[in-house]
């Protein structure tokens, strides 16, 4: 009976070991639990350099033929939160997006993906930028594993049609959250 057991914990041992290392995940070598001035947006009362942070994703499912890229704030005070970034159609061989792939400006972007307008009404990235005095905002950036290569959409389509789009063809996503107030 002792061996039916210790093997029994052995097996779900391995599988919960397995599980957590399948598990799809996002990380970012530049950002803890807040934004600094690095990734500040540089207007609206803001000044910072506007730079998108480094994004990495591991253990994505094997089915994926593309990934997207969001980020969000829920906490704008516009009674329907606020689109910072908006990447898509990257390729599922890619599973990172470097330090200032957001800015239209370079090549840093992945070949092929587009970088969709924000509510800033401008492509590419768009930093933090909350009210003076606000409670510090929560900006969820999330990747998502897609079951399609293209989304079917251009750089002019607005955030929430791009959402749309990605809330139809989402595999798997991860999530990581970092706050800025000012």
């Amino acid at each position: 009976m002792k061996r039916i057991i210790f093997v029994l914990a052995a097996v779900i041992f391995q599988h919960t070991l397995f599980a957590q290392q399948s598990t799809f995940t996002l990380a970012s070598k530049d950002l803890g639990g807040q934004f600094n001035k690095e990734y500040i947006f540089n207007s609206f009362g803001c000044t910072g350099t506007n730079k998108s942070p480094q994004l990495s994703w591991s253990n994505a499912p094997a089915d994926t033929k593309s990934f997207a890229v969001t980020i969000y704030d829920p906490a704008a005070p516009t009674g329907s939160g606020w689109w910072h970034w908006v990447i898509f159609d990257i390729p599922a061989n890619i599973a990172e997006l470097k330090q200032g792939a957001g800015s239209t400006d370079t090549t840093l972007a992945p070949l092929g993906s587009i970088q969709g307008i924000t509510d800033f009404g401008t492509a590419g990235y768009g930093g933090p930028c909350p009210p003076v005095g606000d409670a510090p905002h929560p900006y969820i950036i999330t990747v998502y594993a897609l079951k399609t290569a293209k989304l079917g959409l251009d750089k002019k389509a607005s955030p929430a049609l791009v959402g749309y789009m990605l809330s139809a063809n989402v595999i798997a996503k991860a999530s990581i959250i970092a706050y800025y107030k000012r």
